[in-house]
C-alpha cells in the first residue's frame, strides 16, 4: 500500500474507485472528474445500474480513462460518527477490494472516500481506509497493489503518517 498526490483520473491501474453518490450519475469532486474524464459512455452505463446504496459498490468500464474499470463506492455523509458512518465507510473499502479480487485485478487506486463534501474528518477516514484495506487483503490472501490517491498535500501527509505507523507495528 502506498499514498500519492495525483489526479486519480490519470492513473494507469486496473481499477480506480469513484467516491460516488447514490444515483451513480455523476456529481462534484472526484465523482465529477471521473465522469468528465471517462466520457459520456460512463454515464450511460451507470444509468443501467439503478443506483447504489451507501457502503456498497458497483463496477463499470473505464471508457476513456487509463484505468480499465471504475468501482463506484457510495460513502457515508459525516454526522458526527454516531450514525454508523465508520462501518459504512469501512464497507466501501472492503467491498471494493473484494470486487477487485473477484475480477482478478492486480492494481487499484482509491480516493479518500467521504472526506470532501460529505465532511468525514480526514484523520479518521484515512485510518479506516488503511486498516480496512489491510485487513481485507490479509483475509483474501491478496497481493493486490493498492494506491491511496490524495487530492491535497495535507491528505497525503495524513495517509503517509498512518502507513508509516503501520509498518512499525
Amino acid at each position: 500500500m502506498k499514498a500519492i498526490h495525483a489526479n486519480i483520473t490519470t492513473l494507469k491501474v486496473d481499477a480506480i474507485v469513484n467516491a460516488a453518490n447514490k444515483s451513480l450519475l455523476g456529481g462534484g469532486g472526484v465523482d465529477g472528474a471521473i465522469h468528465r474524464a471517462a466520457g459520456p459512455d460512463l454515464l450511460e452505463e451507470c444509468r443501467t445500474l439503478c443506483g447504489c446504496e451507501t457502503g456498497k459498490v458497483k463496477i463499470t468500464s473505464g471508457y476513456r480513462l487509463p484505468a480499465k474499470l471504475v468501482i463506484h463506492a457510495v460513502g457515508p455523509v459525516w454526522h458526527g460518527g454516531q450514525k454508523g458512518e465508520e462501518q459504512l465507510l469501512a464497507s466501501c473499502y472492503s467491498e471494493a477490494i473484494k470486487l477487485a479480487h473477484a475480477h482478478g485485478l492486480h492494481s487499484i487506486a482509491f480516493p479518500s472516500i467521504s472526506t470532501g463534501v460529505y465532511g468525514y474528518p480526514i484523520d479518521l477516514a484515512a485510518k479506516i481506509a488503511i486498516s480496512t484495506v489491510k485487513a481485507t487483503l490479509d483475509c483474501l490472501g491478496s497481493s493486490l497493489d493498492v494506491t491511496f490517491c490524495c487530492f491535497s498535500e495535507n491528505d497525503l501527509e495524513t495517509y503517509q503518517a498512518i502507513l508509516a505507523e503501520l509498518q512499525h507495528t
